[in-house]
C-alpha cells in the first residue's frame, strides 16, 4: 500500500465576505470585478512570495506556501492593496476578503491538500473580519518580528469541528486591531431562538426611498419582537451595521444571535421587489429565502402586507431550524429550551408514541426551568391530542392534566399568546367553547401572526356549530405560514368545520389534502369516512374507516362521542351516525 505523502506547510484560506449579497445585487458586475482583482491584486503577490494556488471556488481560494513568513507577507500585501482599491468605492459595493493562515502538517493527494492544518486555516478564515486576517498562534509565533504587521491577541477560540481551542491573532489594514487593543468580546447565545434583522438594502438608486426600506425593517423587528419565544435584537444595534459589508458570522458573534435576517428593496416605477433571506450565522447556512413583487400604489398597505408575509414565514422557519439543531445534541446535555424543542418535534409527528415522548420532554423542560411557560404549553397540547385521537388511557385524567398545565402557563404569563391558546384549547374540550372564543381573540390581539391562535379559533367556532364561520380562521392560519409543518392539522380541522357546515365534498377535499401532507394521522381517515358516508359512497367510506381502525384499532362509537367536543347534540349525532353507517362498532 502506497504511503501517504505529507509535509509541513503554511496554508492560506480566503473567501469573499458577503458574496451571496454581492451576487444578488449585481451578478455580472461582481464576477467581472472579482476576476480583475484576482488578475491585478491577488495573484501577483502569490507568485512573488512563492505560493501555490491549490484550488479555487466561486468566492474563495486555498493556497499553500513553503514558508509561513512568505504566506503572511503575501496576504498582508493583498489585504492592504484591496483596502486601498476599495476606498474609492461605495461601501456596500466593495469586495473584501477574509483570510485565515495556519501552519501544519498536510496530506497531498494529486494536486489537492487535506488534513487538520487545512481545516484550521478554513475555520480561521470564517472568523476573520472582512478585509482582515486571522492567524493561528503557531503561525504568529513564527512570523513575530519578521513581518511588517502587528497582530492583536484574539485569545483562545473554539472553532467549528476543531477538537482543541486555537489561539487566534488578528490583523486589519486600518490598524484597529493594534497590539494594545482588547480582544473582541463575543456574546453568549440565548437559550431560545435569537435573531438580528439587518437594515434592508435600498437598491432603488434613489436615496429618498431609504425611508421605505428602513420602515420595512423596523416593522419586521417590531412584529418579531411580539413573539415571546424569539430573542430579537433591538433596532439600534441591528442598524449599526447599515452600509457595511455583511459578514453574518461576525455579526452573529458580536450580537450574540444564531440567526440573521437580511434583505433588499428595489423600486422601479410603480412596482417594488423585496427579497429576504434567513441565515444561521455560525455556519452561514441559508435556512429560507423568498422574493415579493408588489404594486406601489398604496405604500402603507404594501409595507404591512410584505412585513406580515416575511414575519409569518420567518417564525416557523426559526422553530423548524431549532428543532433540527436540537435533535443532533446529546440528550444528557439538554437545557430547558432544548428539551422543549425536542418535545415540539415529537408533538409535530402526532403518533401515540411521539405524543407520550413530547409530554415526557415537556415535563423535563418544566423541571429544569419551572418559571417559563413553554414546557407547560407543549404538555397541554400533547395531552389534548392524545384525547382527540383516542390514545389517552383516561380521557378525564388527560383533559384535567392538560387544563392544569395550561392554567399554570397563563398564571406565569397572561400576556403569552401560546399559553392563552393552550388554555382555550382545553376549554373547548371541557365544553366551554364560548370562553375559548374570547380567550383566542385575546391571543390574536397579543400576536396577530400566531397561527395556532387562528387555527384553534377555527376549532372553537366549529365545535360551537359555526362551521362556515370557522373556515376563514383556518385559511388565515395557512396563509400566515404556508410552509408550516402543522399545516396538515389546519387542513384536517378545516375539513371538520366544513363537515359541521354540511359541505361534505369540500370537507373531503380538505381531508385528502391533509393526508397528502401527513398520512399518519388517524382522525383524518375518520373524517374522510364520515364525509364519504354522507356523500352516499358506502364502499369508499368503509375503506376509509378501515384505514382509521388500522391506526386506532380500539375506537368505537362510544369513544368517538367522548373525543369529539361538539357542543350541539345535532352536530355530534350527524357525525356519529355517518361513522355508524360506515361500520364503526358501538
Amino acid at each position: 500500500m502506497a504511503r501517504e505523502q505529507r509535509r509541513l506547510a503554511a496554508i492560506v484560506s480566503a473567501d469573499v465576505a458577503g458574496y451571496s449579497r454581492l451576487m444578488g445585487r449585481d451578478e455580472g458586475g461582481t464576477l467581472a470585478t472579482l476576476k480583475a482583482l484576482r488578475r491585478e491584486v491577488v495573484d501577483p503577490p502569490i507568485v512573488a512570495h512563492g505560493g501555490r494556488i491549490v484550488k479555487t471556488t466561486g468566492d474563495g481560494l486555498l493556497l499553500e506556501f513553503p514558508s509561513v513568513v512568505d504566506a503572511v507577507r503575501c496576504v498582508v500585501e493583498v489585504q492592504t492593496k484591496m483596502a486601498q482599491r476599495g476606498a474609492a468605492m461605495p461601501e456596500n459595493e466593495r469586495i473584501a476578503f477574509r483570510i485565515g493562515v495556519n501552519i501544519g502538517d498536510i496530506i497531498i493527494e494529486d494536486d489537492d491538500i487535506f488534513g487538520d492544518g487545512v481545516n484550521i486555516a478554513a475555520r480561521l478564515q470564517e472568523i476573520a473580519a472582512p478585509g482582515g486576517i486571522a492567524v493561528s498562534g503557531r503561525a504568529h509565533e513564527d512570523v513575530l518580528g519578521r513581518v511588517d504587521a502587528v497582530f492583536a491577541d484574539g485569545g483562545m477560540q473554539e472553532l467549528k469541528n476543531i477538537a482543541r481551542r486555537i489561539h487566534v491573532w488578528r490583523w486589519t489594514p486600518d490598524g484597529v486591531t493594534s497590539a494594545s487593543a482588547p480582544a473582541r468580546v463575543f456574546l453568549t447565545l440565548p437559550d431560545k431562538p435569537s435573531i438580528a434583522v439587518l437594515a434592508f438594502d435600498n437598491m432603488s438608486g434613489d436615496p429618498d426611498q431609504e425611508y421605505f426600506s428602513d420602515g420595512i425593517t423596523e416593522d419586521i423587528i417590531t412584529s418579531l419582537s411580539r413573539n415571546r419565544g424569539i430573542f430579537v435584537i433591538a433596532r439600534n444595534s441591528s442598524f449599526s451595521y447599515k452600509g457595511q459589508s455583511i459578514d453574518v458570522t461576525r455579526i452573529g458573534r458580536e450580537l450574540g444571535v444564531r440567526y440573521i435576517l437580511e434583505g433588499s428593496v428595489r423600486r422601479a416605477g410603480d412596482r417594488v421587489r423585496i427579497t429576504a433571506q434567513l441565515i444561521e450565522a455560525p455556519h452561514r447556512t441559508h435556512i429560507w429565502a423568498d422574493r415579493f413583487d408588489r404594486g406601489f400604489s398604496d405604500l402603507f398597505s404594501v409595507q404591512d402586507e410584505i412585513t406580515r408575509n416575511i414575519v409569518a414565514a420567518v417564525a416557523p422557519e426559526l422553530l423548524a431550524a431549532e428543532m433540527q439543531r436540537v435533535r443532533r445534541l446529546d440528550p444528557q446535555t439538554l437545557n430547558a429550551w432544548e428539551c422543549a424543542m425536542r418535545a415540539q418535534w415529537h408533538l409535530a409527528r402526532l403518533t401515540k408514541q411521539d405524543l407520550a415522548e413530547a409530554v415526557r420532554l415537556a415535563e423535563q423542560a418544566t423541571a429544569l426551568d419551572p418559571g417559563t411557560t413553554l414546557g407547560f404549553n407543549i404538555a397541554a397540547f400533547a395531552r389534548l391530542h392524545e384525547v382527540a385521537h383516542g390514545w389517552a388511557a383516561s380521557l378525564a385524567h388527560s383533559v384535567l392534566a392538560a387544563y392544569q398545565s395550561a392554567t399554570k402557563a397563563v398564571a406565569l404569563d397572561a400576556h403569552d399568546e401560546v399559553s392563552q391558546t393552550a388554555l382555550a384549547s382545553c376549554e373547548v374540550f371541557i365544553g366551554r367553547p364560548d370562553d375559548a372564543l374570547a380567550r383566542l381573540r385575546t391571543a390574536i390581539d397579543l400576536n396577530p401572526n400566531f397561527t395556532w391562535a387562528h387555527g384553534n379559533l377555527g376549532l372553537a367556532l366549529a365545535c360551537s356549530g359555526r362551521g362556515a364561520e370557522a373556515v376563514p380562521s383556518f385559511e388565515e392560519a395557512l396563509r400566515l405560514s404556508p410552509r408550516d409543518q402543522f399545516n396538515f392539522l389546519w387542513l384536517y380541522l378545516m375539513g371538520f368545520a366544513l363537515f359541521v357546515a354540511g359541505r361534505y365534498q369540500d370537507a373531503l377535499g380538505c381531508a385528502d389534502k391533509s393526508l397528502r401532507e401527513n398520512s399518519s394521522v388517524a382522525g383524518t381517515y375518520r373524517l374522510r369516512a364520515a364525509c364519504l358516508s354522507q356523500l352516499g359512497r358506502p364502499d369508499a367510506a368503509a375503506g376509509a374507516l378501515a384505514d382509521f381502525l388500522r391506526l386506532s384499532p380500539n375506537s368505537t362509537i362510544s369513544s368517538t362521542t367522548t373525543q369529539v367536543p361538539l357542543k350541539r347534540p345535532e352536530d355530534l349525532e350527524r357525525y356519529i351516525e355517518s361513522l355508524r353507517r360506515a361500520g364503526l362498532p358501538e
